[in-house]
């Protein structure tokens, strides 16, 4: 018995220095991520009429997609137009990369595309995220209303039967 006490005691010290190991690690591993991102987040002029006509973009697209959350057909243009959206970012990026003075104070449109990553795909993945998600949650409902139709049906039929 003492044996598996020890043994109990040892495996519990471990698991704790892993703990405390992997959170201090986390600590460490997030903090140059989070340097970056505020890096990112300053190094753009969010003043800029195109900027903000993008953000306005994605936030009216957000709230169609909230007030229309009963409405399947245009939830799946919506999810279909959003996944497209995504799609031509690439090409998107490549013709704004090229077009920027026209429109822009300085080139965000760098090759690798993390720009429009962040501020074009991301929110649209996000929007498609959403609108996955309710569409579950519809056809759940959808399913559990069949279900209980069916259930009903079939204790009318066995009422009907014992007649």
């Amino acid at each position: 018995m003492e044996e598996l006490k020890s043994a109990m005691e040892e495996h519990m010290e471990q698991m704790a220095d892993l703990v405390q190991k992997f959170s201090s690690e986390l600590r460490v591993g997030l903090r140059p991520a989070y340097e970056n991102f505020i890096g990112f987040f300053h190094a753009i002029d969010w003043k800029e009429p195109w900027l903000i006509g993008l953000v306005a973009f994605h936030v009216v697209l957000l709230l169609v997609v909230v007030i229309s959350r009963k409405n399947t057909n245009l939830q799946m243009i919506l999810f279909l137009s959003a996944l497209v959206g995504v799609y031509l970012a690439e090409r998107l990026n490549n013709i704004l990369g090229k077009n920027w003075k026209s429109f822009s104070s300085q080139n965000y449109f760098d090759p690798n595309g993390l720009f429009m990553s962040v501020l074009w795909s991301g929110p649209l993945l996000v929007i498609a995220m959403i609108i996955l998600i309710n569409t579950l949650f519809s056809l759940c409902y959808m399913i559990v209303k069949w279900k209980s139709a069916e259930l009903r049906h079939r204790a009318r039929a066995a009422r009907n039967k014992q007649d």
